[in-house]
């Protein structure tokens, strides 16, 4: 136990940019920096040395999940501590070892992995999400936008963006529950089709398709968009869609966006990119996102230009996700009480984790998400300047 906690007190010594504390399963405690601590990690066992060293990521995640590894402090400020310390060991092992994972999706497998991840329960989603349920990055035009007025604020600013005009057609890839078709249907009179491989989302989706009176404008299917066959759409939209997509099917991502558009469509993309190299962390490709790939920016931006689609807009919205993530962390703190009824105690922490985790990522510029808006061939009939983005 002596080596062990040797080799923990050198592998930790310069991990976190803040002063922080470690107490050991004997009762130990080791300080690290100079100044109050700012949180205190609490070993209540040993954890393998060879798994820390081959895959820190989901090790530590692991340890977190069964109670083996606690947290006393603020979770998010300890995942940002580490982040901003570019020197610490596992930020090295997050850029150099085992963080990207590449493969070929087939429908198949596709349709799993969402599975796993979306069809947990609506009424789990129901308890932390906004009330239209837009389960991706809010807008928040004030600080003091509530999470309901970013997700709609969201919404607005897609919708705008893509200038649709009663009698278009538009195709939601990934349609989530709904809330964007639905809307883009009432405010635009556009025929609306969504495609989702979540079971759950679709039968949501439907319910409020039918509650809204909107079964002649809005039609969501249970399809993958590789199978999408004889049909053609004025505008098309992804949000929170191709990171699920994997490294080896972007390529073919556009190609079918290409084929599935009209000319003179616009399409806009709305996904969370990383700045030189994608990938995906492990603890969060075996437990939340399996077969998920964060695409690095600069390969969206080359498949677009292969296929000579014209790049209109390209935005931001980093910090509106840190927002976001720590809204849904707040509403999943406040919601235990009837998490727990359902959800065993591995089960929240591993939440309670990822979603943290997520805004520290957001937070510390790890990782980004854009809006990516292009046309397929010149399309000249757009207002002149991009106020119209923005109303």
């Amino acid at each position: 136990m002596v080596g062990d906690k040797l080799f923990y007190k050198t592998l930790f010594k310069d991990i976190f940019s803040n002063p922080f504390e470690i107490k050991f399963w004997d009762g130990d405690i080791e300080k690290f920096g100079e100044g109050e601590s700012k949180f205190q990690l609490i070993f209540n066992e040993p954890i393998s040395k060879g798994d820390v060293v081959n895959d820190p990521s989901i090790t530590l995640g692991e340890a977190y999940m069964t109670k083996k590894l606690d947290i006393k402090g603020n979770v998010q400020e300890v995942i940002e501590s580490l982040y901003n310390n570019e020197e610490s060991f596992l930020c090295k092992s997050e850029k150099y070892e085992k963080l990207i994972k590449k493969f070929k999706s087939s429908i198949k497998r596709s349709k799993d992995n969402i599975q796993f991840h979306y069809d947990i329960g609506n009424d789990f989603y129901k308890l932390w999400l906004d009330d239209s349920m837009n389960y991706s990055c809010g807008y928040f035009k004030n600080d003091t936008d509530t999470l309901d007025e970013a997700q709609n604020n969201k919404i607005n600013h897609i919708l705008t963006k893509l200038n649709l005009k009663e009698g278009q057609s538009l195709l939601d890839i990934g349609c989530g529950w709904g809330e964007l078709i639905i809307r883009a249907a009432k405010q635009y009179k556009v025929k609306a089709v969504g495609v989702t491989l979540s079971l759950e989302q679709l039968q949501k989706a439907n319910e409020r398709i039918k509650a809204e009176g909107l079964e002649d404008l809005v039609e969501v299917k249970l399809q993958d968009y590789r199978e999408i066959k004889n049909m053609s759409f004025d505008r098309i939209v992804s949000v929170g869609m191709l990171e699920h997509v994997g490294l080896e099917n972007l390529s073919e991502y556009f190609h079918i966006v290409n084929d599935l558009l009209k000319d003179k469509g616009l399409s806009l993309l709305h996904c969370i990119t990383a700045v030189n190299e994608g990938g995906n962390n492990t603890w969060i490709d075996k437990y939340i996102f399996p077969g998920g790939h964060v695409p690095a920016i600069k390969t969206i931006i080359s498949d677009i230009a292969e296929l000579e689609l014209e790049l209109i807009d390209i935005e931001s919205l980093r910090r509106h996700y840190g927002k976001t993530l720590e809204h849904w962390a707040e509403n999943f703190e406040n919601a235990l009480p009837v998490i727990e009824k359902t959800k065993d105690e591995t089960f929240i922490r591993m939440w309670r984790l990822y979603l943290n985790a997520c805004a520290a990522s957001f937070n510390c510029g790890n990782i980004n998400v854009h809006q990516i808006l292009f046309a397929k061939g010149v399309n000249n009939e757009l207002p002149l300047t991009r106020d119209y983005m923005t109303k």
